[in-house]
């Protein structure tokens, strides 16, 4: 499994991710921190990437496409603000979803819960 970590969350989480053993960019490492969401989702899909985000624009692209890929995991309020501990949480989290990732879903975590939801969002492709 591959990962994007975007703009709204910190170039700490890609690092911490990957010292975990996991591939993880950030969008500055790939020169796309400038780049529009539709640019950053393009760029994931192409190069097989779960977007990792606190930007909920994502999971708005999916549904209005009604794509399978890329997955993408939120974070949402009440979770942890910084890269140590959402690494954390991810990695406490990525044996149970990962085979959902690899087929397509959605994935937010927010207070004390994770919510998934199989993609493409609203519809059957």
């Amino acid at each position: 499994m591959k990962f994007l970590v975007d703009n709204a969350l910190s170039p700490l989480l890609a690092d911490e991710l990957h010292r975990a053993g996991l591939d993880t960019v950030h969008v500055r490492d790939v020169n796309l921190h400038k780049s529009t969401d539709e640019e950053v989702f393009a760029w994931a899909a192409q190069e097989k990437r779960i977007i990792i985000s606190a930007d909920t624009d994502f999971g708005t692209i999916l549904a209005l496409r009604q794509e399978s890929s890329p997955s993408v995991i939120l974070f949402r309020q009440g979770t942890p603000r910084r890269p140590k501990g959402q690494a954390e949480v991810l990695l406490a989290n990525l044996p149970s979803i990962q085979k959902l990732l690899e087929k397509g879903c959605v994935v937010v975590f927010d207070q004390n819960r994770m919510r998934v939801r199989q993609l493409p969002v609203g519809g059957k492709k």
